[in-house]
């Protein structure tokens, strides 16, 4: 317990600079609609106190004086007091729903934008399911920290406020004795928000871990149910939602709390008001009009009052949704462009590693790599996992920037070139063959939105991709489902091979491009690639030394050092090295195989 109490103070501290940053951020482009809102309010509240102010003429003047000249222009004033409070709660209903829709879209935009800025390290870091949970679930925080505060201040307060303005002018005495013996009620209420507050915090972020946990589930079912996962994942999930459900039912037993105690609270002044109201009538022969209207204001303020009470904890649950927001929004953008970057030219394609460190986190994976790719050319990578490759691939597109050192194409180092003019420049196939929402004519075309069908169907045929597209009933505008679920893996991976052959880059970047497709289809794919490499700077990663035997410089990685080079001649035959060694070995495990006649 005690160390919690420091950190529910500095969160409180941190609350109103949330909902300040929250209006800078947002009221300005909505001062139209929140002052529509605002004025509907306003005519809530006014509207409310009238109807209680009305109750003195309602009793004196119609029952007790009989004024049947009044009966109409009361019955039409009570009538224009609750249209016009129906009219307003719809329009300021409207109002605050459309502003924060446009807020909660403003603010989707904004995490995505944000998100793709960011480098891929964070993501690395951060649970893609955990992110899409926190997003989905707390980017409304924002809007209902606006409305929140615009109803409290303007609906609320104000309607509490008149009526118990009506209540001093019914009957001032009363009145004060009413709020003589309120403190101990607002004490109570405000010991319940303060458990309540931390109850809140945590309801939030478990249910963020019962959305990301259910999504992971779903994205790997494949991986649960090869290796019978589903009681493990279950009893996992199953404690998340129990956590889950019980911060719930905490939050249901402290915030219900109140009722009880604001009941007896209204119960009590109630009933001492009629005692008071009818001792004063019976003995002193006072009209009863006063009293009903005193009555009336405090029964319709109980309402008001008991949500005020409320916001606090309705206002920490809508900052703890905020925070994690801003959380993400406030992530600094690294490997920011030089002030003097500039568009990068590829003339040759050459690509220099001068001395390259780099490592993730605290751990150094390449140790002063130099090499050069020359343009034109093809330069392979090969050596056991673990030993860089991929990673030298990632820092060619500046997924990352080195430690140390310098990576240049045609002499220019890209630290000083515009990352957008880089990437323009190239094309890129990963391990893993991510396709996104859309037909399968819209992923190829990813790779240069202004390709015609003609170039698109000729990018699938370099790929080998085009007669398993045409035999599809919807031959190119086949969806292809979610990560392209409606395709087998070697297919995936042929249409991520279009889609970089269509991109027309200068330099191409292969990352095991060929490491999910069959032999047949690794054969017909290796044969295009010979011809889209023409011309092109290719740097290429396989662990199947046999599809970069005709490359023109192999390059040994070995734990971020560059062991060997030369051609696959050269390595092949020399005796005792690490790609001599990987290639009996690797021919070993394929003489089954080509007996077999799979190869």
């Amino acid at each position: 317990m005690s160390e919690k109490k420091p950190n529910q103070t500095v969160d409180r501290a941190k609350i109103f600079p949330v909902i300040k940053r929250v209006f800078a951020e947002n009221a300005r482009d909505h001062i139209a609609g929140y002052a529509f809102a605002i004025a509907c309010l306003v005519t809530v509240a006014g509207s409310t106190a009238f109807t209680a102010w009305i109750m003195e003429s309602v009793i004196n003047e119609t029952f007790e004086n009989k004024r049947a000249d009044l009966v109409w222009i009361i019955c039409l004033a009570i009538f224009v007091a609750f249209a016009l409070k129906g009219l307003a709660s719809y329009g300021q209903a409207v109002a605050l729903q459309k502003i924060g829709n446009s807020i909660v879209a403003r603010y989707q935009k904004r995490l995505f934008s944000h998100m793709m800025a960011l480098d891929i390290g964070y993501f690395s870091e951060s649970r893609s399911s955990r992110l899409s949970a926190t997003v989905a679930q707390n980017v409304n925080g924002i809007r209902d920290t606006l409305n929140l505060t615009i109803t409290s201040i303007a609906r609320d307060a104000l309607t509490f406020v008149a009526l118990v303005g009506v209540m001093i002018s019914k009957d001032a005495l009363l009145t004060l004795v009413f709020f003589a013996a309120a403190p101990p009620l607002f004490l109570a209420m405000r010991a319940i928000a303060k458990k309540l507050r931390v109850a809140s915090k945590e309801a939030v972020e478990f249910n963020a871990h019962v959305i990301g946990a259910m999504q992971e589930t779903i994205q790997g079912l494949a991986i649960v149910k090869a290796f019978t996962m589903e009681d493990q994942l279950r009893q996992r999930v199953f404690r998340l939602i129990e956590m889950a459900e019980g911060r719930s039912n905490r939050i249901a037993r402290l915030s219900e709390r109140t009722s009880p105690l604001t009941d007896s609270f209204a119960g009590a002044a109630v009933s001492l008001v009629i005692g008071y109201a009818a001792y004063q009538s019976i003995y002193q022969g006072q009209l009863p009009g006063a009293f009903i209207a005193f009555i009336a204001s405090l029964l319709l303020a109980y309402d008001p009052a008991r949500r005020l009470i409320r916001v606090q904890v309705q206002m920490e649950r809508a900052y703890v949704n905020a925070k994690m927001i801003y959380d993400i929004l406030d992530t600094p953008i690294p490997m920011r462009e030089e002030p003097d970057a500039k568009p990068l030219t590829v003339t040759e394609g050459r690509i220099e590693f001068d001395n390259v460190v780099f490592g993730y986190g605290e751990e150094e994976i390449l140790h002063g790599v130099s090499f050069t790719a020359e343009g034109g050319r093809t330069t392979a990578f090969a050596g056991p996992s673990g030993a860089g490759k991929s990673t030298i691939i990632s820092l060619i597109p500046r997924f990352y920037d080195p430690r140390a050192g310098r990576i240049l194409i045609d002499g220019q180092d890209l630290r000083y070139v515009t990352k957008q003019s880089l990437r323009e420049k190239l094309a890129y196939v990963s391990q893993a063959a991510l396709l996104f929402e859309g037909t399968i004519r819209d992923n190829i075309r990813y790779g240069r939105p202004d390709a015609t069908d003609a170039e698109i169907e000729e990018a699938a045929r370099l790929a080998y991709a085009h007669d398993f597209i045409s035999a599809l009933p919807r031959g190119y505008d086949t969806p292809v489902g979610e990560n392209g679920a409606n395709l087998s893996g070697g297919q995936r991976q042929r249409l991520s091979i279009a889609r970089a052959l269509v991109r027309n880059a200068p330099i191409l970047l292969l990352d095991e491009a060929t490491s999910a497709l069959d032999n047949e289809s690794e054969a017909a794919v290796q044969k295009a690639f010979d011809n889209a490499m023409k011309g092109r700077t290719v740097v290429v990663i396989a662990h199947r030394l046999s599809t970069i035997a005709g490359a023109d410089k192999i390059i040994v990685m070995e734990d971020g050092h560059i062991a060997e080079q030369g051609t696959h001649e050269m390595l092949a035959k020399e005796e005792g090295g690490l790609y001599a060694r990987l290639n009996r070995l690797q021919g070993r495990r394929d003489e089954p195989r080509i007996a077999a006649g799979i190869e």
